[in-house]
């Protein structure tokens, strides 16, 4: 830790509001006007109709001082206002983020959930917060980690921010979707040193470098201050030396680092240093290395050159402690204790500097970023019409992927921005269909591999980095499709559930974000149990809840493409399919697979009305259907009635009071009613069978209202030498379903 900071710099407190701007009312502090705001500060450095500074001169570089003084005091008395939130890590990149305001980059993210506080002083400051009622500090504060407010860490449906930030490791995701599907736009994203220990952040920026060696326009700014959360960072001990190497090891052509340690004149202890203590030439000075290097690694990366910016500074510079200790407030830390008013006035700006701070960021870009960003708008999508099907007969055998893969390969063939990401082979999925005719981005050209250097199907071999960059593309309003095996999936998982909640909330229409899970739990015998994981279903029936999370079980060739179709069709859903790659018995017909995706469910077979008892199977999935089907003839051979019921959209089967759907951008208020339900799965006993996760079902057996039920699902996993023994190591054979079925009946 540095030494305390000094006290006899405090800024006194203004005594009149006769000049103070309106959006100013809550704050608590004012500064007498500087003694070089005269010669510096006169006018706004960013002119009337221009969109960033002309020029890295004087005035540049004192405004944008202003600029990050602003944005400090205001995230720490934010923070204050509820004695809580992030402050510390945010005012060490104040300085890098004032730089990139001004020079008129407003597509800004972060990968730094604590950094929320800060970036929501950037969209108050320019203006862009006035769209959701916050017109003052007042105001910001009253809303700040409030319901219908400006939630703890990033939502991208604030106005001005991209995309949302809370797991560690994302944001890069997110930036390179946005410089994907706009070529013509910076996309900085600002990176925690914590938040470079995750292991794919990295990796994933070098994977996609190499697939889109032409797609440069996105910027990290590693924010380099020495901490972590709660201690110091893994990377606190490198010199600068070693993070540039690791950086050029990813691939990085310019690394561009700004040491505050280089200006210090203050005699600061440590590799770390606050650049707010420095006299004010060195400050001058160390603000135009900030301006200088964004300005450079702008032009760079808008060139064809990928480019990081790293400002090493130490956490907490400017606010009122230094290190983890300025990373969050807690119970107590109000702007009234010493520490904080303190470091509040020594931030404090003087009602004209207030004003001219407003004027230049609501300039910056072309306007607030709440109107000029880019997912600000709902974007242009190529017209890929209707997607060919194919119709299979009932009673053939067909392979469900294979039948979805024609439509995708149909689909990257009509809209040249559409990505597959795959980790672990398309093909081993039976969907080389989709390699063959949209190609394996990859720069080694191979037809055998169907390899080439403008092909559609993104395949690092890190689930993280295949959702993530689907999931971007989704958010930022592409199309993108994310196909993995169903035991892999929830290494990818986190950022698909964090962009799910946030379509959720848009003010906009984006396409959902679809995925698709093959090789399931069943199909993986010889592989053991490391390729049997469905309890990823489980996870993801955890949140149909949420109102925009659906996941479907097709149950044929036929009903996977009623899926996809339908999938394809929606905006702002987070939808899986899950999937086998064998060739297994086609149930449906297409209007009765659509039918069953529309409504939730279908019957694919009943036995003749008679008085004989009847056993609903409510399945979900689709090899698991064999033994159901042979549990089907043992029964009816003994004189019970009994119907299949295809559970393929359960989303559906909820009560509308159930799921949080009226909360959802674009709402989807279709339940099926009670009489529908009724007649698919009231009997005298009802089983519900999962060849993977049981969540699935749950709406099932909340509404069902026969008098005897029971549920088989997916156990553990265990290697064995085909499908039909693992089914019968998880309890799922004819016989046994049989026998349960039985069971049920008897008194």
């Amino acid at each position: 830790m540095s030494a305390p900071l000094p006290t006899d710099d405090l800024a006194p407190s203004a005594t009149t509001a006769d000049a103070i701007p309106d959006f100013c009312a809550g704050m608590l502090h004012f500064a007498a006007p500087g003694p070089r705001d005269a010669e510096l500060a006169a006018a706004p450095v960013i002119a009337a109709g221009d969109t960033a500074i002309a020029a890295i001169d004087e005035a540049a570089v004192y405004q944008t001082r202003l600029v990050a003084d602003a944005l400090r005091y205001t995230t720490l008395q934010l923070c204050a206002s509820k004695q809580s939130g992030h402050p510390g890590g945010f005012a060490s990149s104040a300085d890098a983020i004032a730089a990139l305001l001004l020079l008129g980059h407003k597509n800004i993210l972060t990968e730094v959930g604590h950094h929320a506080p800060g970036f929501y002083s950037a969209m108050f400051l320019d203006g862009s917060l006035s769209a959701m009622g916050i017109a003052t500090m007042t105001d910001l504060q009253a809303r700040f980690r409030e319901r219908d407010g400006l939630l703890g860490h990033l939502s991208g449906a604030i106005p001005g921010l991209l995309a949302p930030a809370g797991p560690l490791g994302q944001g890069q995701h997110f930036a390179m979707a946005g410089a994907y599907l706009n070529r013509d736009k910076l996309f900085p994203c600002t990176i925690g040193d914590g938040g470079l220990g995750e292991p794919y952040v990295l990796s994933a920026m070098k994977h996609f470098h190499t697939a889109y060696p032409e797609v440069t326009n996105f910027l990290p700014v590693l924010v380099w201050n020495g901490y972590s959360q709660e201690h110091h960072a893994m990377v606190s001990l490198m010199d600068n030396a070693a993070m540039t190497a690791l950086w050029r090891a990813h691939d990085f052509e310019r690394v561009i680092l700004i040491d505050a340690k280089d200006y210090d004149d203050a005699d600061q202890p440590g590799a770390y240093v606050d650049s707010t203590r420095f006299g004010e030439a060195a400050r001058d000075a160390f603000t135009h290395a900030v301006l200088t290097a964004m300005q450079d690694a702008a032009d760079a990366a808008m060139s064809g050159n990928l480019t990081v910016v790293i400002v090493k500074q130490l956490k907490g510079a400017g606010v009122h402690a230094h290190g983890a200790k300025s990373h969050n407030l807690y119970p107590g830390d109000t702007a009234d204790k010493p520490s904080i008013a303190a470091a509040l006035q020594r931030r404090a700006l003087s009602p004209a500097q207030w004003a001219l701070v407003r004027q230049n960021l609501s300039r910056a870009g072309g306007g607030p970023a709440g109107q000029v960003a880019v997912t600000e708008r709902e974007r242009a999508l190529t017209d890929i019409g209707a997607l060919p099907t194919t119709a299979f007969p009932v009673g053939e055998k067909a392979v469900p992927s294979s039948a979805m893969a024609e439509m995708v390969a149909a689909l990257g063939e009509r809209d040249a921005q559409f990505i597959v990401s795959n980790a672990d082979g398309t093909e081993a999925s039976a969907m080389k269909v989709i390699n063959e005719r949209l190609g394996i981005r990859h720069p080694t050209a191979d037809d055998l591999y169907h390899q080439r250097p403008t092909g559609q199907v993104y395949e690092p071999l890190s689930e993280d980095a295949c959702a993530g960059l689907a999931a971007g593309i989704a958010l930022f309003g592409g199309r993108s499709l994310w196909l993995s095996y169903e035991s892999f999936a929830i290494n990818g998982w986190p950022i698909v559930q964090t962009v799910g909640q946030a379509m959720a909330e848009l003010r906009r229409r984006s396409p959902a974000l679809v995925t698709m899970f093959t090789a399931g739990a069943l199909e993986q015998g010889r592989n053991g149990w490391t390729h049997q994981r469905p309890e990823i279903e489980s996870y993801i029936g955890a949140q149909l809840r949420n109102g925009n999370v659906y996941l479907l079980y097709p149950s044929d060739a036929n009903m996977i493409q009623a899926a996809y179709a339908w999938a394809v069709g929606q905006s702002n859903k987070c939808i899986s399919i899950i999937a086998s790659k064998s060739a297994l018995p086609v149930y449906t017909t297409p209007a009765q697979a659509e039918q069953a995706i529309a409504d939730g469910a279908v019957s694919l077979s009943e036995s003749p009305t008679g008085d004989a008892p009847l056993v609903v199977f409510a399945v979900a999935g689709d090899m698991v259907l064999l033994p159901v089907f042979e549990a089907k003839d043992r029964l009816e051979a003994a004189g019970t009635r009994v119907r299949i019921v295809a559970v393929a959209n359960p989303r559906r089967l909820f009560r509308p009071g159930d799921v949080a759907w009226e909360h959802s951008a674009e709402p989807d208020g279709a339940f099926m009613d009670d009489a529908a339900f009724a007649d698919l799965f009231d009997g005298d006993a009802l089983i519900a069978v999962s060849g993977g996760g049981s969540a699935a079902l749950e709406p099932v057996l909340l509404r069902t209202k026969a008098p005897a039920r029971d549920l088989i699902a997916w156990q553990r996993g265990e290697t064995t030498a085909s499908p039909g023994e693992i089914m019968a190591y998880n309890g799922m054979t004819g016989p046994a379903l049989a026998e349960r079925a039985a069971g049920l009946l008897s008194p």
